[in-house]
């Protein structure tokens, strides 16, 4: 008799737990019986793409669809070589930024091996280690931000990346560049260290350290960033990492070949091309929201953690897939917190005025409603 299904799969995916993605837009709507649906749950960028990648995107050919696209991303890594002036051989596009940091894993690590991050983090580091049969070291945060004194203690002779979201999403905190200079000291080369940049655009401060730059000083820093959330490309999936061209050809040999699209690649060397004014309206926006929200979240008395990034943090006063069903009941889509270690939190993504004044009427009504003990 053949084997179970089961006794096939290693007991490190028995023991995964898939995630688990939200239903199509059309489907939601009339599970919860609304004709609209305001989308506050991905930190999307509502203005979306910057004017050249639109025109891009409107002039695709049909016909450009059954031709397999650029299998390295040719064109847009010689765009990004000369936006960053770098290499191009120090990039390597992927589908999304969620297919580099799993080739950097597969990379980098070998059984017995570890990453460490942070506990409270984009879980994508975690999973895929995990679901790879790596050991995922998670380390709590300090001051809703990453401990790199914690992270460096955690290390040992088989640890071989440590993961550092700067700035953090969903907490929005950031290291300076004093802090990430001690950090990379103490690591000292034994390790790699992976800086996600994903929400990078949106910090204006000085002291933000730039991790193109700390690569040339530190051979062991790759950095990872993403057309997806300034730059407004999350549906076509294009994100990078770059880093010292020997780390980057080591990466390159476990990562797929043809994965980033034929409209993907074009739009996003667009974007690189026109992103100044996109920058500036899009913090514009960020700004102008986090002015409504904070002051109403201090009036309700909820605590909330607002940083860097498109995104507010705000803890309710009941579960929060409770909060989460009743705002949909009312057209209202946030991202419930449990998930990532926040149990009756929600996040926020940060968009335009008329629809962030739509939340707050959603929101005050159903902490009305919570309030008074309905479900």
């Amino acid at each position: 008799m053949s084997p179970a299904i089961a006794e096939l799969v290693p007991e490190y995916i028995r023991a995964f737990e898939a995630y688990t993605p939200s239903r199509p837009d059309p489907v939601l709507m009339r599970q919860y019986g609304v004709d609209h649906l305001h989308r506050l749950n991905n930190n999307e960028n509502a203005l979306g793409p910057p004017p050249a990648a639109r025109k891009v995107i409107e002039a695709f050919q049909c016909d450009r669809s059954a031709i397999y696209p650029s299998g390295d991303c040719y064109a847009l890594r010689l765009a990004l070589a000369e936006r960053f002036g770098k290499d191009p051989e120090r990039f390597l596009v992927g589908n999304g930024s969620c297919e580099v940091i799993a080739s950097v894993i597969k990379a980098f690590c070998e059984k017995g091996d570890n990453i460490i991050t942070a506990d409270k983090t984009f879980a994508v580091y975690e999973w895929v280690a995990e679901f790879s049969g790596f050991e995922a070291r998670l380390i709590p945060l300090k001051d809703w931000g990453f401990d790199p004194d914690a992270m460096l203690a955690a290390m040992d002779s088989r640890t071989k990346i440590l993961f550092v979201c700067n700035p953090n999403n969903p907490t929005g905190t950031w290291w300076d560049r004093d802090t990430m200079e001690r950090f990379l000291r103490g690591v000292a080369g034994r390790a790699l260290v992976v800086i996600d940049e994903a929400y990078c655009e949106y910090v204006e401060d000085d002291r933000f350290p730039d991790a193109m730059e700390l690569m040339e000083r530190h051979p062991n820093v790759v950095a990872f960033r993403t057309f997806s959330k300034m730059y407004a490309l999350a549906g076509l999936r294009v994100g990078y990492v770059c880093g010292q061209r020997e780390a980057i050809d080591y990466i390159r040999r476990t990562h797929i070949v043809y994965s980033v699209n034929s409209m993907g690649q074009p739009a996003a060397a667009a974007a690189l091309s026109d992103d100044a004014e996109h920058i500036l309206a899009t913090r514009r926006m960020v700004a102008d929201a986090k002015a409504l929200l904070l002051p109403a979240f201090d009036e309700l008395g909820l605590h909330y953690v607002s940083n860097e990034g498109n995104f507010i943090m705000v803890e309710t006063p009941a579960s929060d897939s409770l909060i989460y069903r009743q705002l949909m009941r009312r057209g209202i889509m946030v991202r419930t917190m449990t998930g990532f270690r926040f149990p009756n939190w929600i996040r926020v993504s940060l968009v335009q005025e008329p629809v962030m004044r739509d939340f707050l009427t959603a929101f005050r009504d159903v902490i009305a409603v919570v309030a008074g003990g309905a479900s």
